[in-house]
């Protein structure tokens, strides 16, 4: 896969051995820096959240209204995006001030799914689709989230744009439930399969191409039924029935204002949270791999040519972002929380210019322009082969011995 000829090398002059040194001692000095201020700044914007949601059910008994939908969307989107995100990634692990429930070992897990993170999707397919596959696969066919790939039936039907433009329309406002749950979880259960039969977890025996993930809302299969029991229930449930019937005192217009403010976040935290997560991908600037990576330097490159920065700087623009305008920070050390991308994002694209590498940052609405066109098949992204270990080490003896 590597030697594909049909893949050109996209920084032939880049030292990746002095580039992946100097990425190191800045990681090094981040993690030096961890201190109580991060698990602070974290938990004061966990709060902003809940008070948003707070505020949102507050109001949202008197009307249907776009305040109060807003509110309650805020809310989820920053306990997923940015709270549950960096949490579920270990950010605070390090960090002694942060009691054990801020913790990866007790964040959302078991009973506590229901007080830190209650959405669509299991936690435990979360961890294993996002954390694993796509951080450590990032461009590749094993990336679940590759969109380019994802959406190549879209790409090649011959139907008009506008109608792939509303298929897109229709993700983007349903996409943790039409997309998100099923694919983070149908991951985790074929993983699951694979490691029972002792067969290894590679591109080719995970593709399911062949297999609609549609199927996976069919209670008739076992499946199914625990799709719906571990992704569906508990949180449809939650947010669309007994959260409105709390408001029943108040009288069944009450309730029903409080369900139709509900489902009116839930179109809104979608296409936020789509706005912000998809793109950051995407794009015919952004390259994607054939095969995993041999070490660390080659490693650190693909993950700055695979992955796209929002601006930075900021913390209401930060929070808007959900922090994910640092995704070349965070793909690069995924283990940190988000106030040190907010140090270290100056300082890596300082070493990337310094090195020659390609440090992509533009607005949102640029990014999901492009996202849009590489779905609809107006847009391609970039096939790249970085050099691997192996390869570097033949060109160094090379020239070793011509000296």
């Amino acid at each position: 896969m590597y030697r594909d000829s049909s893949a050109p090398d996209p920084l032939p002059h880049l030292d990746y051995e002095a580039f992946a040194a100097a990425l190191d001692a800045l990681r090094r000095e981040l993690v030096r820096s961890l201190g109580p201020e991060d698990f602070a700044h974290l938990r004061r914007i966990a709060r902003v959240g809940r008070a948003s949601s707070a505020l949102g059910y507050a109001t949202a008994w008197i009307a249907p209204n776009p305040l109060s939908a807003l509110l309650l969307a805020f809310g989820s989107s920053t306990r997923w995006a940015i709270v549950m995100h960096h949490v579920s990634h270990r950010g605070l692990d390090r960090v002694a001030a942060a009691p054990p429930e801020w913790k990866k070992a007790s964040f959302a897990q078991g009973a506590r799914r229901f007080v830190d993170w209650l959405d669509w999707i299991s936690p435990e397919a979360w961890d294993f689709e996002h954390n694993r596959l796509h951080h450590y696969h990032t461009g590749e066919v094993l990336d679940p989230d590759l969109v380019e790939h994802n959406v190549q039936r879209l790409r090649d039907a011959e139907i008009p744009t506008a109608l792939k433009h509303a298929a897109i329309a229709f993700y983007a406002l349903t996409w943790k439930l039409s997309y998100y749950a099923p694919s983070t979880f149908q991951t985790l259960k074929r993983a699951e399969r694979l490691k029972a039969a002792r067969r290894p977890i590679d591109a080719e025996t995970m593709d399911n191409s062949e297999v609609s993930y549609h199927v996976i809302f069919d209670p008739r299969t076992e499946e199914g039924r625990e799709f719906w029991k571990t992704c569906v229930l508990p949180y449809g449930l939650a947010r669309f029935v007994i959260a409105p019937g709390l408001f029943l005192p108040l009288g069944p217009i009450a309730a029903a204002n409080v369900a139709i403010n509900s489902v009116l976040a839930e179109l809104l935290t979608n296409l936020h949270t789509f706005a912000i997560i998809v793109p950051n991908h995407v794009g015919d600037d952004v390259h994607r791999f054939a095969g995993p990576t041999s070490d660390r330097p080659e490693f650190y490159v693909r993950q700055i040519l695979g992955s796209v920065n929002f601006p930075t700087g900021g913390v209401v623009n930060d929070v808007l972002h959900g922090f994910l305008n640092y995704q070349i920070e965070h793909h690069l050390w995924p283990d940190l929380p988000p106030a040190a991308y907010v140090r270290a994002a100056p300082r890596v694209k300082a070493l990337c210019e310094e090195h020659g590498v390609p440090y992509v940052q533009q607005s949102v609405w640029r990014r999901l322009k492009q996202t849009v066109d590489v779905m609809v098949g107006k847009r391609s992204m970039r096939r790249s082969r970085p050099r691997p270990r192996g390869e570097r080490e033949a060109a160094r003896a090379m020239s070793d011995a011509a000296e």
